[in-house]
């Protein structure tokens, strides 16, 4: 979190490259979170991923989402574990990571204002969010009620990433 102090102070400093470069990554800090991704190169190149077959593999820490669309699901930080979701200890889940034609990439996931909230604020925010959730359907149909698993948040395994400074 930044403090108070330094945001004041670049609010207040004339409007420089370097202000906005400062304030640019503070957006950035805030509300964009980097994830790990395996990407299936096989499923891409033999035109699986076009007819329809996962290719895409998004590290949830207890899974993977295979979802097209993750970085625009709802469920992401709430994870309801639908039809997208594959365990990995599961007998999907553990080939997947053994298999030697997979890429691993980093995805900037923008973080929605409840999210953010979740993320600074700890339990109670995370509570609030998967109450909100529960009668959401998920990308694959059901809402998390309808699944029956019980609510519990999955804070995505958040990659930490060093910029160095441009010139």
């Amino acid at each position: 979190m930044i403090p108070l102090e330094a945001v004041n102070a670049a609010l207040d400093s004339p409007p420089t490259p370097h202000r906005r470069r400062a304030m640019l990554d503070m957006y950035f800090e805030r509300n964009v979170r980097t994830i790990e991704v395996l990407v299936d190169r096989a499923a891409v190149a033999s035109g699986a991923a076009a007819a329809g077959e996962p290719w895409q593999h998004y590290d949830l820490g207890h899974g993977y989402c295979s979802h097209t669309f993750f970085e625009q699901c709802q469920h992401r930080m709430a994870c309801a574990r639908c039809d997208f979701c594959t365990p990995k200890a599961s007998s999907k889940g553990q080939p997947l990571e053994a298999m030697e034609n997979l890429r691993r990439m980093l995805a900037a996931i923008p973080l929605a204002d409840d999210e953010r909230v979740a993320v600074d604020d700890g339990q109670a925010a995370l509570d609030q969010l998967l109450n909100r959730l529960s009668d959401v359907p998920t990308p694959a149909g059901p809402t998390p009620r309808q699944i029956g698993i019980p609510a519990q948040a999955t804070l995505l395994p958040v990659i930490e990433m060093n910029q160095k400074p441009t010139q």
